[in-house]
């Protein structure tokens, strides 16, 4: 018999008094779902616990910062430590250059590195960087990859397979996005064709290696090498955006494991250790056009804060040092997940798809293969609304929408994934009934 979670009478009351405040009642909409999200009263390890006292098995894990697991004890330890000699000085200190190194020892295309406040400030300067670099305007983006909320990169798909696009949000004037050219993944055609019509006009190409941000999608075979040989051939800057696959896939990211080096990479999440942070680098030449020493401006108040440093070097260390072990954990945790979560659709005979890499997995509701953002969106995303909602009250958090990434953490046990996996098939068999 699977347990039922009790109800969330204090998340609805909070909910209703976050409103009051908060556009929304959530400072980011991932967080929100219908009727309310739940509100968390604490975290450890492969479980959250909400303000009623329910528990769920997180497969959230903030949205991937949570390599090790919530409260990682390493790392709390190391944050009060360093609280108590001061949380920010606007001077430099010793530990950024130990972070540096160890990016750097672990990154293929990273000689410099500089860190930032978050993955779409990262993005933001990169693409700045590439075009101060080439002294070029355009840079060309796919369907489905996501690199932050700044008006670059916000753009939605025009009438064609290639195309400039659309502004994907109110108070994004047409005119700045007007040098982004939007293409579908996984298209080697349509790209070449773009490369051979633009290249010389063309910054930057910048995509997520693994898409994670509708939910996961892997490049075929040959993609990223095409896109690498097309942009070296043209001298076009390739920015991967590793912020979520940067350190999850391995220590060198998606690079190292599809041996595909770009020129600029972009990362966050793990390499804060659960404490805002981004960070940016590529070759020492690219590198070094950044202020001061160049004439590309990049700055923040808070870039490379000594918390979020000290945390995210912490665990930088923890998966330096257990590297073998550790990520052989992951990929076998993950196989075992992937490899269940067939076998229960199958079982439930529900129209779905499981995609996923190592410690990155996701579920779609459809009988299409997901090769691209556009196969991604035949999914029935109503079912998976009923689906998330049933996970809930039988202690199980996903990401609540169908176009995220579940992940897992060092921290998730057999026991866990062998009760998630069983959940989710009596899960699959209730929307199959609806």
């Amino acid at each position: 018999m699977i347990k039922k979670n009790k109800e969330t009478h204090a998340s609805k009351k909070m909910y209703n008094r976050a409103r009051q405040t908060i556009p929304g009642g959530v400072n980011s909409p991932v967080r929100y779902y219908a009727p309310f999200p739940f509100f968390t009263a604490k975290a450890n390890g492969s479980k959250i616990v909400d303000i009623d006292g329910n528990s769920y098995i997180d497969y959230c894990m903030s949205y991937g910062p949570l390599i090790l697991g919530h409260g990682n004890s390493r790392v709390i330890e190391a944050v009060k430590k360093q609280i108590s000699n001061g949380s920010i000085f606007g001077t430099p200190t010793e530990i950024e250059i130990e972070f540096a190194e160890i990016i750097t020892k672990s990154v293929p295309c990273i000689d410099m590195v500089r860190v930032t406040n978050s993955g779409t400030e990262a993005t933001m300067h990169a693409i700045r960087l590439a075009r101060g670099f080439t002294e070029r305007n355009q840079i060309v983006k796919f369907e489905g990859c996501y690199h932050g909320a700044h008006d670059y990169v916000l753009v939605k798909a025009g009438s064609g397979a290639s195309t400039f696009g659309d502004p994907d949000s109110l108070g994004i004037p047409p005119d700045t996005i007007k040098n982004t050219i939007l293409l579908p993944f996984n298209n080697i055609d349509a790209f070449e064709k773009t490369i051979e019509k633009n290249g010389d006009k063309i910054a930057a190409v910048i995509l997520e290696p693994v898409i994670g941000n509708a939910g996961v999608i892997l490049p075929k075979n040959g993609f990223l090498q095409a896109i690498r040989k097309a942009t070296a051939e043209k001298g076009i800057l390739l920015i991967f955006d590793e912020v979520i696959t940067g350190f999850r896939l391995g220590l060198g990211g998606a690079q190292e494991y599809y041996n595909v080096k770009p020129d600029i990479v972009t990362l966050g999440k793990i390499i804060g250790g659960g404490f805002p942070i981004g960070a940016f680098g590529g070759t020492k030449k690219i590198m070094s056009l950044n202020s001061p020493i160049g004439d590309v401006y990049q700055a923040g108040t808070f870039s490379g804060n000594p918390i979020s440093i000290t945390a995210g070097l912490t665990v930088l260390r923890q998966l330096t040092d257990g590297r073998k072990k550790m990520y052989d954990v992951l990929r076998k945790t993950g196989e075992k997940m992937m490899n269940g979560l067939r076998e229960q659709a199958e079982d439930a005979k529900v129209h779905a798809q499981v995609n996923g890499l190592s410690s990155m997995f996701q579920i779609f509701l459809t009988d299409n293969p997901v090769n691209n953002y556009k196969d991604a969106k035949s999914s029935d995303c109503n079912k998976f609304q009923r689906y998330h909602k049933i996970l809930l009250d039988r202690g199980i958090f996903v990401p609540p929408s169908q176009f995220e990434t579940c992940f897992l953490s060092t921290a998730h046990t057999n026991e866990d994934i062998e009760k998630t996996i069983e959940v989710i098939g009596s899960a699959l068999k209730e929307i199959t009934r609806d």
